[in-house]
């Protein structure tokens, strides 16, 4: 198979082979991905790249996870037993549902735009750019995992215990080094408004894998403070 035809397992990243609950779980992480709340979402894409991805995901999902449909779907693409397919892919579907596009010589999902093929190939690596890879450490986590109170140095103890520098935050978040280093070291002439930096502690927040609505509450609460302190 041509490495830039896309099929219905390609598009939910899954084998041939797949279990009927493997195809429902592929489907909800897929859509999960792309949603409004993914960080690739600020940072990689574009709504609208978003939405024709997921469109194609509605579209996969409608074929291969229906076993009458994917039954004929596989027939028709000849899949073999390894899973390789022989001369058939899907198109979009230009207003079609995608049972209506699919025929024995072109059932291809390729031509939404050469940015949404590379959109495919930016979620897989969004998942590696923003994973995080550190030593664990219980007592710490549980420190963590209790706070509602967040200050700048506790956000930078955070950020070095998750093993990620200023720069791979920088470029996660698309906030600059020197506002994160204002954000961190709470140099307040520095920073900018409250509504901007409630963003960018928001963003900083979901890059480490912690719940972004209440870091930023506590950080902006106690922005404010320091702000009345001058």
């Amino acid at each position: 198979m041509d490495a830039d035809h896309k099929n219905c397992y390609d598009v939910l990243e899954i084998s041939s082979n797949a279990s009927p609950q493997e195809i429902e779980s592929a489907y909800v992480r897929a859509k999960n991905a792309y949603s409004g709340d993914s960080v690739a979402l600020y940072s990689l894409m574009t709504k609208d790249e978003c939405d024709a991805v997921l469109e194609q995901i509605e579209e996969a999902y409608s074929v291969i996870g229906f076993p009458e449909k994917r039954r004929e779907y596989d027939r028709l693409r000849g899949f073999n037993q390894s899973g390789f397919a022989q001369n058939y892919s899907i198109e979009p579907s230009h207003g079609k549902s995608a049972s209506e596009n699919l025929t024995k010589d072109s059932v291809q999902y390729e031509d939404y735009g050469s940015s949404l093929i590379e959109a495919k190939v930016s979620k897989i690596s969004a998942q590696k750019k923003f994973g995080l890879d550190y030593e664990e450490n219980a007592e710490f986590d549980k420190t963590i995992s209790e706070s509602t109170y967040f200050t700048g140095p506790f956000l930078k103890k955070i950020r070095e215990y998750k093993n990620v520098t200023i720069e791979r935050m920088a470029e996660m978040t698309r906030i600059s080094k020197t506002h994160i280093g204002a954000l961190e070291n709470e140099d307040l002439s520095k920073l900018p408004a409250d509504v901007y930096v409630r963003g960018y502690v928001y963003q900083y927040a979901k890059v480490l894998k912690l719940n972004p609505e209440i870091v930023a509450a506590s950080f902006i609460l106690n922005f404010k403070k320091l702000k009345s302190q001058k």
